[in-house]
């Protein structure tokens, strides 16, 4: 069956590739600052609804709809993609107080039979500190603005801080694996 993964983002699309998956890419074009919630896992599950109930319509073909998405959450807070370079300081020198949790939502949608199942992925990365000639250096760079809470264990100026993660690799980048699999599989089986 036909996959499509509902994301722009090449970091999930390379999972989906390494999984071993031929996909195509459509994008939802929502307003994600218009869907809130308090509890991170809640509003992760709420976006990615969002993004698959935008895509539904365009899909004129029996496919396995897959979406996704990310929030950080540290320190009791839900961090989003940064809007500016002070949120990414303040994000980045508390991760070492505060570790950043990885909130990590995937909504499959089966459009042939309707099933559609869903779940989250929550992985942890604890962090030495990071020096301000990092942070500088990072926000000089200015991807960290399309990242949840503005950092990514992907890349290399912040490799020598990142101690270990507790969870999967690939949902602290952005779609986690196990997860994945599985709600495919639980998608593809009739109700």
């Amino acid at each position: 069956m036909k996959i499509i993964l509902g994301s722009a983002s090449e970091r999930r699309q390379r999972i989906l590739k390494e999984m071993g998956y031929e996909f195509e890419v459509m994008t939802a074009d929502i307003d994600e600052k218009a869907i809130r919630h308090n509890d991170p896992r809640e509003l992760v599950l709420m976006l990615a609804r969002a993004k698959a109930e935008a895509l539904l319509s365009k899909i004129k073909e029996p496919a396995l709809l897959i979406t996704s998405d990310q929030v950080v959450f540290s320190n009791g807070k839900i961090l989003e993609k940064p809007e500016s370079a002070e949120e990414v300081r303040n994000n980045l020198e508390s991760f070492t107080d505060y570790p950043p949790e990885t909130i990590t939502s995937v909504v499959v949608t089966n459009t042939g039979n309707g099933k559609r199942v869903e779940g989250v992925n929550v992985a942890k990365v604890i962090l030495k500190p990071i020096p301000e000639r990092v942070i500088l250096e990072l926000i000089k760079q200015d991807k960290v603005f399309d990242l949840a809470g503005g950092f990514t264990i992907e890349e290399p100026l912040l490799k020598d801080y990142i101690e270990r993660i507790e969870g999967e690799k690939e949902s602290v980048i952005g779609l986690p694996r196990v997860l994945t699999e599985k709600l495919i599989r639980e998608v593809q089986v009739l109700p």
